[in-house]
């Protein structure tokens, strides 16, 4: 298997889109009242200093997570501040994080983190750069019950 090929093996399929927003109630009620998504799960990611809710439409496999900052310093902050609300990430879920990981690192890939962290649900994840992915935020997640 070439390298290139290598993460492909570890990807299982589209597991969420993610959102940056301003004010969560507000993305919530539009997602959930308007369109008719269904809340799935909703927390605080301290290490992450975001409130995310992960919703999706009834019946769909696929999330939609919408983030929102709770710190001006988070990550989900500053991206609001640079570029506005909207589409901040496309996550697909992979078997084994550190596996991917390791994988897209030997493709050439940058990360950015050294190693996973505690993402939704206590899943561990990474991103790949948007530099390496054509402009788009990657993230690899794996699910807490793999």
């Amino acid at each position: 298997m070439s390298v290139e090929r290598a993460l492909a093996a570890h990807i299982v399929c589209l597991d969420h889109i993610g959102i940056a927003v301003a004010d969560l109630e507000q993305a919530l009620t539009f997602y959930t009242e308007t369109l008719g998504f269904e809340l799935r799960h909703r927390e605080i990611n301290v290490e992450q200093q975001v409130e995310e809710a992960m919703i999706a439409a009834p019946g769909s496999a696929v999330a939609i997570q919408l983030l929102a900052p709770t710190s001006p310093e988070s990550a989900i902050s500053k991206f609001i501040n640079t570029r506005g609300e909207g589409l901040q990430q496309i996550a697909y879920r992979v078997d084994d994080v550190e596996a991917a990981s390791a994988a897209a690192r030997e493709a050439g890939l940058r990360l950015i983190y050294d190693s996973p962290r505690r993402g939704t649900l206590n899943s561990r994840i990474n991103f790949i750069h948007p530099k390496d992915a054509g402009g788009v935020l990657v993230e690899l997640v794996e699910l807490a019950n793999n």
